[in-house]
């Protein structure tokens, strides 16, 4: 259906907005043949960022002519076909680089012009897609990744994500949005898809309703992070899974028709709901809904992080699913096919991934699970990685990234790596590095964040790779973002501030304490002293 853009008057729209009157995002789909078949010469500097609505990006630098693709994966579930799809894709024009999203998605790199109609031919072909992976449009829709086996469900969210991802695929009504739009939907009481630094999430919930217990959802908006993060507001609605679609709707439309447009770092829908507050958001819904019932009651629990590993039990008698390490998210293409190869001759050949970069073989019947893990390939994909590699998250960095200002994916695992062999410690510590403070590592919810910059070195000469730490994220009830320790961390220099930091939270903490919990019982003063102290001496140590 045709709707109005009433925004379409408004004098002070910025460059974006009015290009996107002029030309729908999703028309780029219709281009990409010609320039496939005339080279990236062909293309206009000016329909470079069109790209996104594809699901392309081009990668750094970008004159070169290489695209980063993302592939949305909807909850994370990927069967054999699909996962032997993607991965004969990335060997084939990738360079076999395959790396797994904090929103359950799969990137490649390497892709030229020339090669685009046949890998969206190919992906088509096993049921993926592209479009909307990027641009102004609803992202990959995430989820949890154990929907329809998991005991800690309330149930099987797998039909409505698909749902829902599959209406706003190639939806014009949806494809000229103020800004990128994120959604998550899982009943998993333990949060695995983070739920508060999402646009719109759909969290377990049940309800009383005329002497009868419903199992459905309660409704979070307006959360993201980037350089002005936002926790989610809780709107004061129930929802019945049969209602979930009508909803999600009704507040992308509220989105479409009322978000900002005028600057673009004020065009998230948290800003939205930042300045209307919960309850306003609630009348503008109801408005486009009729009445919903109130809320119920939450069954959140607690947090998982999207942590899954090790030989778990299914819903299902008989049944296990097992959680894999993917260091910092990246596989190789010919990895990818082997463990889909495995999960097809141990299980039914699904492979998950995780929003902490990791992935889950299911339905693994309780006879073969020895024999499965006895593959060679689980020496490196491990279901017992050490402590700090286990729970070390990255971004693209400036490997492929234009927006990076440093190195991240290779240097957070180098240093994860660095940290298990000196120190050991009783509790995780989640480690998020990103490049820049779009934050695409989420950052603000880690444990001990580390934020790229550049910064003055007068001993090196010019602008160097440096980083800011930030402490105490989480989000556990409710959420809390990270704060900012002063001082910058000269690059090389980071593995061993970052080794003498978590050797003081190991003298420091009381047994089973949480990096958080030790956080918020000290306070940031002692750790800003033990910071200002490491730093003090790395810098005489130099001189």
């Amino acid at each position: 259906m045709a709707y109005e853009k009433f925004w379409a008057d408004n004098e002070k729209l910025n460059k974006t907005e009015l290009k996107k009157l002029e030309k729908d995002g999703l028309e780029i789909f219709k281009d990409i043949p010609y320039y496939a078949e005339n080279g990236f010469e062909s293309i206009p500097k000016e329909e470079w960022d069109s790209f996104k609505w594809a699901g392309l990006y081009l990668q750094r630098p970008k004159q070169d002519g290489y695209f980063m693709m993302r592939i949305n994966v909807p909850s994370g579930v990927l069967n054999y076909e699909q996962a032997e799809t993607l991965a004969s894709i990335c060997k084939d024009y990738g360079r076999g680089v395959f790396d797994v999203t904090t929103r359950q998605a799969i990137q490649f790199h390497w892709l030229q012009i020339e090669n685009i109609p046949d890998i969206f031919n190919r992906l088509a072909k096993a049921g993926l897609s592209s479009a909307g992976a990027c641009g102004d449009i609803t992202r990959n829709i995430v989820g949890n990744p154990l929907a329809g086996i998991d005991p800690n469900e309330l149930f099987d969210t797998e039909p409505i994500v698909r749902e829902i991802y599959e209406y706003f695929q190639h939806n014009k009504d949806f494809s000229n949005l103020p800004r990128k739009y994120k959604v998550s939907i899982s009943t998993n009481v333990h949060n695995a898809s983070n739920a508060e630094i999402n646009c719109l999430s759909f969290t377990p919930a049940v309800k009383e309703i005329d002497g009868e217990e419903i199992k459905g959802f309660h409704v979070k908006v307006g959360g993201g992070l980037a350089a002005r993060p936002y926790l989610a507001e809780t709107l004061d609605v129930f929802i019945r899974p049969e209602n979930v679609k009508e909803t999600a709707i009704a507040i992308t439309t509220i989105f479409r028709d009322f978000g900002y447009r005028e600057k673009r770092h004020r065009a998230r829908l948290k800003f939205l709901v930042a300045d209307w507050g919960p309850e306003e958001f609630k009348e503008k819904l109801v408005e486009l809904t009729g009445p919903l019932p109130s809320k119920g009651e939450d069954v959140q629990k607690d947090w998982n992080a999207g942590y899954f590993y090790g030989v778990h039990k299914q819903k299902q008698d008989g049944l296990n699913y097992i959680g894999f390490n993917v260091p910092v998210g990246r596989l190789d293409a010919d990895e990818v096919l082997e463990i889909a190869a495995i999960s097809k001759q141990y299980g039914n050949g699904e492979i998950r991934t995780c929003n902490s970069q990791n992935i889950i073989i299911p339905n693994i019947p309780d006879e073969k699970v020895d024999a499965l893990l006895q593959e060679k390939i689980f020496e490196r994909i491990t279901i017992e990685p050490k402590r700090f590699i286990a729970y070390s998250v990255s971004c693209t960095g400036i490997e492929f990234c234009n927006l990076a200002l440093v190195e991240t994916k290779e240097r957070m695992r180098r240093i994860a790596e660095y940290l298990d062999e000196q120190i050991r410690v009783d509790v995780p510590v989640r480690l998020h590095m990103v490049g820049c403070p779009n934050s695409c590592g989420q950052r603000q919810i880690a444990d001990i964040g580390l934020q790229g910059i550049k910064m003055k070195s007068k001993e090196k000469g010019g602008l160097i790779e440096a980083f800011e730490i930030y402490v105490g994220g989480t989000l556990n009830h409710g959420g809390k973002f990270n704060e900012k320790l002063k001082g910058k961390i000269d690059g090389e220099h980071l593995p061993a501030v970052l080794e003498e930091f978590l050797t003081y939270f190991k003298k420091e903490k009381l047994p089973g304490e949480s990096f958080y919990e030790f956080v918020g019982r000290l306070g940031i003063e002692p750790l800003q002293e033990e910071l200002d102290r490491i730093l003090g001496n790395v810098t005489a140590n130099v001189s």
